[in-house]
């Protein structure tokens, strides 16, 4: 596509100026429908293809000697092409959806995505936020569809349900909501993130304590600052419970004088185990029965109720949904997120030349 390029300074920084000709095709569809984003995908891959040193993110689109568009690259957004000979169209690629009472249904990838996203909504999570969040369930219905043939709706990242499921819940901007979801999508259809060649796990939580964490069992998850959390107004959440509701919730009699002592703790202050009245509880039980944000916790004993005080939201794991809407509105991309908050995962889009430049 491009028969030249140069590198100038402008006195301020490095500019790439990239040549056409109007004899090229895809020079004629640039000037009369400009796609910004198929453009940054292929000036971002001719930069690859052809170990250019460019460091800037200015560019200038010439063609026949005449600078016909001026736009930016982030270094940050760099996308990986690969070549499929499948069509990997958001509407024509299909999951093989494993519903909660085991029976099995066919969706698109976009219906699957609309469900997915829908699951943690938070108030005015701007656009960059939901195209990264849609890269990273993609890739877990890649992952599932390519390793089990199948994706489980009740999984361990989110609890899918047809998006018309959020009706109510969405009202009164439901209709708004779901073109928001369906842009986001668009925009990033057939994008997935990998590391060492294969697909990652769509770790997302709300909140942390300022920093995710590392887990050993997926060496693609950093551990990178997110103090943005500290400001959440669910960084510290308080929650009682009497004996008799405890009781009722465990199966087993508790009461004031029960014994109630944490078992295990994670390096982080992540209770593993814990022990009530002599009954040992896995850590993430005992959050899912009560109803908790996370397993980061304390307990106070009162005379007729217990206190419970967590730290954040979820499991501190990947992508912060707290932190992610604090870097979009300070003009970072879904691509700058998600190398912020997975800096060794690679981003890469599914391409097919017979149908896609």
């Amino acid at each position: 596509m491009f028969y030249r390029y140069e590198i100038k300074n402008n006195g301020v920084e490095d500019v790439l100026y990239l040549y056409l000709t109007m004899n090229y095709e895809f020079s004629k569809e640039l000037s009369s429908n400009s796609d910004d984003k198929e453009l940054r995908r292929r000036t971002n891959n001719f930069i690859k293809n052809n170990g250019i040193q460019f460091n800037g993110k200015k560019i200038y689109l010439v063609i026949d000697g005449v600078i016909v568009k001026a736009f930016e690259i982030s270094q940050d957004e760099h996308i990986d092409m690969m070549e499929n000979k499948n069509v990997f169209d958001d509407l024509e690629y299909m999951v093989t959806l494993q519903l909660e009472d085991h029976s099995v249904i066919e969706i698109s990838l976009k219906e699957f995505l609309l469900g997915a996203l829908a699951t943690n909504m938070v108030p005015d999570l701007p656009i960059e936020v939901l195209k990264a969040m849609a890269i990273l369930y993609r890739t877990y219905a890649f992952k599932q569809m390519t390793n089990y043939q199948v994706v489980p709706a009740v999984n361990d990242f989110f609890v899918y349900k047809p998006i018309d499921y959020y009706k109510i819940a969405f009202a009164p901007d439901y209709d708004k909501i779901v073109a928001t979801l369906e842009e986001a999508i668009l925009q990033t259809n057939a994008m997935f993130v990998t590391y060492q060649e294969d697909f990652i796990l769509p770790f997302i939580h709300i909140s942390n304590f300022g920093q995710t964490l590392e887990d050993v069992r997926f060496p693609y998850l950093s551990s990178v600052s997110s103090l943005w959390d500290a400001s959440a107004p669910f960084y510290v959440d308080t929650i009682s419970f009497s004996y008799d509701l405890l009781s009722k919730i465990f199966h087993f009699t508790i009461t004031k004088d029960s014994s109630f002592e944490i078992l295990e703790l994670s390096p982080y202050g992540k209770v593993l185990k814990i022990s009530i009245a002599g009954h040992v509880i896995d850590g993430k039980k005992f959050m899912n029965l009560l109803h908790l944000k996370s397993q980061y916790l304390s307990i106070i004993l009162n005379k007729h109720d217990i206190s419970i005080i967590t730290k954040g939201w979820g499991d501190f794991l990947g992508l912060s949904l707290w932190g992610a809407c604090h870097l979009a509105k300070n003009g970072c991309s879904y691509a700058n997120i998600l190398a912020y908050y997975f800096p060794k995962v690679k981003l890469c889009e599914y391409v097919n030349h017979g149908t896609k430049g």
